[in-house]
């Protein structure tokens, strides 16, 4: 059966910061998509992570349909009115558009999206992250497909160890490449070091079956300017010749670090979170959810909670004392973000600007000839 997976999030508003929607408001966007859903949709699923909710949906209308994507973006705005009318904070601050125009990509939600042939088992994982950039999923995915020390399967899957095709977008100039596995591995790599500017769009089988699709879109490149982290969704199909369910979820273990944090402004830890998780006032840490489904003719079952079990409690420790260890080194880089990384780069700027009317010419600020030898003398 031919079936589309669509994972759509957005942050439109929290309780008392970006913390977690408030649940009149999840329920508004929850009961708006099972309303519509009827002739357009063949399952979905609603959840949230930090504040951001994310909308799954399966269907048979392809990627980038206007129909879906048109519910998407209405069920936010309706939710963005009970956001105001409750006074949450951010509300609709993903929806950088007043209207919608045919795709909801490049208007402020997170999208990510496979169009497949379901297989008879067809099995998948949704990662919803917030509080950090699409980047964040750079590591893990190259921990799933490169890393064989991570992840045997990539030495006893013949479709593994044949190698996958990375698409890679460049979000400065808005080119893509691809890069195949595994004669462009270095080049890959070279690319994967840099995650604010290089970003996993997906990710291909060595016979051109879509295993992964992430979000790429940053927010700061639509809007011109600071509204809020990207947040990123990932698809990543597992089982049989894509990855085991276990080896796409261990890749987040040992948490890395990543861009984000309070403000947008540091180099955190990303955390593995149970569903539904409020964002953490300890600084925000940047947070990641993992959603396990099962689909039959394009019906879901689950979502199984992928970081729910007892041995993730070891590595959100883990996560939060490398967060206290960064966060120590408090505004000293490599703790912050370079500067054009930084989010709220404009208030930064300013206070550069005003250093920069201090600084002069070095021999300005030196005592001249003269008065270095009335020195001498005087001495």
């Amino acid at each position: 059966m031919h079936i589309t997976v669509s994972a759509i999030k957005a942050d439109i508003g929290g309780i008392g910061g970006h913390t977690r929607p408030s649940d009149d408001l999840f329920e508004v966007v929850k009961n708006y998509v099972g309303k519509r859903a009827k002739n357009l949709l063949t399952d979905y699923y609603v959840g949230y992570t930090g504040d951001d909710i994310h909308i799954i949906m399966t269907h048979n209308k392809g990627i980038e349909n206007d129909k879906v994507h048109q519910l998407a973006w209405d069920a936010f705005t309706e939710g963005t009115k009970t956001a105001k009318e409750q006074g949450l904070y951010g509300a609709g601050q993903d929806l950088l558009k007043d209207a919608f125009s045919g795709n909801i990509k490049g208007l402020g939600p997170g999208v990510a999206e496979i169009d497949m042939e379901e297989r008879p088992s067809e099995v998948f994982c949704v990662f919803a992250a917030d509080k950090t950039e699409p980047g964040a999923f750079n590591f893990p995915l190259w921990r799933i497909f490169v890393d064989a020390r991570s992840n045997t399967g990539i030495l006893i899957n013949e479709q593994l160890a044949s190698g996958v095709t990375f698409r890679i977008l460049d979000v400065m100039s808005g080119k893509i490449a691809d890069l195949k596995l595994w004669s462009e591995k270095t080049e890959l790599e070279a690319a994967l070091m840099y995650p604010g500017r290089y970003v996993v769009h997906s990710v291909l089988s060595s016979e051109g079956e879509q295993i992964v699709s992430a979000s790429t879109d940053r927010l700061h490149n639509i809007a011109g300017t600071y509204v809020g982290k990207d947040d990123p969704v990932a698809i990543v199909r597992t089982q049989k010749n894509f990855p085991a369910t276990e080896e796409a979820g261990s890749a987040f273990n040992d948490p890395h670090y990543v861009a984000g944090n309070t403000r947008g402004s540091h180099h955190m830890p990303l955390m593995p979170v149970k569903l539904n998780s409020a964002a953490s006032l300890n600084y925000s840490i940047p947070i990641v959810s993992c959603l396990v489904f099962s689909m039959h003719n394009g019906r879901l079952t689950g979502p199984h909670d992928g970081f729910g079990t007892a041995d993730w409690d070891l590595q959100r420790m883990w996560a939060a004392e490398r967060a206290m260890i960064m966060r120590n080194q408090g505004f000293i880089h490599p703790a912050t973000l370079v500067p054009e990384e930084l989010e709220y780069n404009k208030g930064y700027e300013a206070r550069i600007s005003k250093l920069n009317q201090k600084f002069k010419d070095i021999d300005q600020t030196l005592p001249d000839d003269s008065t270095r030898a009335a020195r001498v003398k005087k001495d």
